[in-house]
């Protein structure tokens, strides 16, 4: 079963092979602390997954940071990196608070020019535009490392590495959040194979629910400030039938604090007029941001 997955997890990403973990969170800990060490440095976007940032904390290598999205600061950094051995740029690719899309075609072509390496997060991508087409932050870009989860879209658990062959023989023998634990339960990778299956039938609608409301991502962040006024809205909500969860500090910065919305396939026309009126009813205009 766990091979039967990985095959199939390298055909969704378009790579040679795949490699399963427990959970994402040891897929990114295990991937970076193996690809980099203390004579290297990696490169994180500012609003990268708290996994990330452990990740780069444990593999003892230089972090650096850029703010979100800004290409001018990355490369500023990795004209000043020359020193280092190996540079390894790691960025989500739908960030999981905002919902917005990392700008990965103009990340590789910074990776290529000052030769380093690229990982994508796609803990919030997979299940939404593989295959779709370029112009959507996708393409053919080189993107040596595909890291994801099967919690999110996939709706199971664990985590996946996705690249070359080379890649993921070296991960395999190299990444200790592999190497020293438990592999998933097979009835975890049978749910994910048959969810990948499903993820491909249902995303034509997904992409069609996601017009409505002219989003780009399922993601869809409404920033109330006060947590204590984003906890009372979600209960409010969930009164009504409408699980929306409320984000609040540690997981975004304090006054930041939203209502996080999440679109599915599943979801109907009418589920999302009912979902806008109680919104509208709920939170007066001025608080919407």
């Amino acid at each position: 079963m766990h091979q039967q997955l990985e095959k199939k997890l390298a055909k969704l990403k378009g790579t040679e092979a795949a490699i399963v973990f427990p959970t994402g969170y040891m897929a990114n800990v295990g991937t970076i602390s193996a690809l980099v060490d203390e004579k290297d440095t990696v490169i994180i976007d500012r609003l990268n997954h708290a996994s990330i940032i452990d990740a780069c904390k444990l593999s003892k290598a230089k972090l650096q940071v850029y703010p979100h999205k800004d290409m001018k600061a990355l490369e500023k950094i990795l004209q000043k990196s020359g020193k280092y051995q190996k540079r390894l740029i790691v960025t989500d690719h739908v960030f999981s608070m905002d919902g917005d899309i990392a700008p990965v075609a103009e990340i590789a072509k910074l990776a290529e020019k000052y030769d380093a390496m690229l990982m994508t997060d796609d803990a919030h991508y997979t299940g939404i535009y593989e295959g779709v087409g370029a112009g959507i932050g996708v393409g053919k870009e080189k993107v040596e490392v595909r890291m994801g989860t099967l919690s999110k879209a996939l709706g199971s658990l664990g985590g996946f590495v996705c690249g070359s062959k080379d890649l993921i023989d070296y991960l395999r023998n190299k990444a200790r959040s592999f190497i020293y634990t438990t592999a998933l339960p097979p009835a975890n990778c049978a749910a994910a194979i048959a969810a990948i299956d499903l993820i491909l039938e249902t995303r034509p609608k997904l992409l069609k629910n996601l017009e409505i409301g002219h989003w780009k991502t399922p993601i869809i962040p409404i920033i109330l400030g006060s947590a204590e006024k984003t906890l009372e809205a979600s209960q409010k909500l969930f009164d009504q039938g409408i699980f929306v969860s409320a984000i609040r500090p540690p997981t975004v910065p304090k006054g930041q604090a939203r209502l996080r919305i999440t679109i599915t396939a599943q979801h109907t026309k009418e589920d999302l007029k009912c979902l806008a009126s109680s919104l509208q009813e709920l939170i007066p205009p001025a608080e919407k941001q």
